[in-house]
């Protein structure tokens, strides 16, 4: 038995930037706040802290009421934004899962930094929901790493993994590769995001890869048949 553990934006996915638009729309209609969101980072980090770096700069009291507030504004605007943006899947992704999905040894989950919600509407968008059955979301996780340790045991209650089973996350940024570690898992770093070949494989990753188009090639990585 094997698990897959994919990250989504930048690796599964590009939305043209639909999760960003989607997020200061719902700055300026909760908070009326127009001001700039460039100088936040956001690759590799969860929306949890994405969202409270946005309302320390912007000087929003970090309060439940300001976060649900904000979250179901951006919710309600992701999927226009995701209609709107031109995104697409990234090279050789549909093929890639759909034939990981055939191998009955295999199963594949999520280890993403969006929104739970947020994470199911790209998906859904792009049509590639229905291949993972669980992972770890940036709900309420600050680290990527607190996130892998609860993608990982959501997929060992959901399909019964066993602790001895061979893990792998696969992602586009060296926090990727560093909370694959942080699991003891195997990591394939992807260079379709924002980090070039050269950062990552400065993180050594088990494989390293300009992106999936080499559909063969990826299948002899992961176990299974």
């Amino acid at each position: 038995m094997a698990v897959c553990l994919f990250d989504i934006d930048g690796t599964l996915l590009s939305t043209g930037g639909a999760g960003q638009a989607a997020m200061e729309v719902a700055l300026e209609s909760v908070f009326g706040i127009t001001g700039p969101t460039e100088g936040i980072s956001v690759a590799g980090r969860t929306d949890r802290a994405i969202v409270t770096d946005l309302m320390k700069f912007h000087d929003v009291e970090d309060a439940d009421a300001n976060w649900s507030r904000f979250v179901d504004a951006y919710l309600e605007r992701l999927p226009h934004e995701l209609a709107s943006r031109g995104g697409l899947i990234l090279p050789g992704v549909e093929a890639l899962l759909a034939e990981l999905n055939r191998r009955e040894s295999l199963t594949m989950g999520l280890l993403t930094g969006n929104f739970r919600r947020g994470a199911e509407l790209k998906l859904a968008h792009y049509q590639l929901h229905d291949y993972f059955c669980g992972g770890g979301f940036g709900d309420d996780h600050f680290d990527r790493d607190d996130v892998a340790k609860a993608s990982l045991a959501d997929m060992r209650e959901k399909k019964e993994i066993p602790s001895d089973a061979e893990v792998w996350v696969i992602g586009d940024t060296p926090a990727d590769v560093k909370c694959g570690r942080a699991i003891n898992a195997n990591v394939v770093a992807v260079a379709t995001g924002l980090h070039s070949i050269d950062d990552l494989e400065a993180c050594d990753p088990d494989f390293l890869c300009e992106d999936f188009s080499d559909v063969d090639l990826m299948l002899e990585i992961f176990p299974g048949e």
